[in-house]
């Protein structure tokens, strides 16, 4: 059975993403105005349902929607986006390695406060928990 006259929900279940997820990335620009029937009701073809699993795809790897809009503006001037992909994924992958460093720096700092944690007594003069307040 070929994917075309889609109702919103249909199109969003084939391409595994939600209906509200479908009215985001019309309104971010990621997909065309959908068909319309006569009754008003909008209807979603294949191409609709192939840009929703790409950009569920896309997402799932990390990509921004401003970055997913790019690369389909790329793709929709007839050039392969395979460079700006590459890119934006160098980039990501940056991003990552600095919010892991970020994160292990702070687990450091947790477990150090927590050994600490055993010698707080409360006849301490402090002004909330002296857990948290010693450097």
């Amino acid at each position: 059975m070929p994917l075309s006259g889609l109702t919103i929900g249909q199109a969003a279940e084939a391409a595994g993403v939600t209906r509200k997820a479908v009215r985001v990335y019309k309104a971010r620009g990621l997909l065309p105005a959908a068909e319309r029937t006569q009754a008003g009701y909008r209807v979603y073809s294949e191409r609709d349902v192939e840009l929703l699993t790409f950009i569920r795809r896309a997402r799932t790897l990390g990509l921004h929607l401003d970055d997913i809009r790019d690369v389909l503006a790329i793709r929709n001037g007839g050039i392969p986006p395979c460079t700006t992909v590459r890119d934006l994924l160098d980039a990501r992958i940056a991003e990552i390695d600095t919010t892991v460093t970020e994160l292990l720096a702070l687990r450091k700092s947790l477990a150090e406060t927590r050994k600490r944690a055993d010698d707080c007594t409360a006849d301490q003069p402090v002004a909330v928990c002296g857990i948290i307040e010693e450097p």
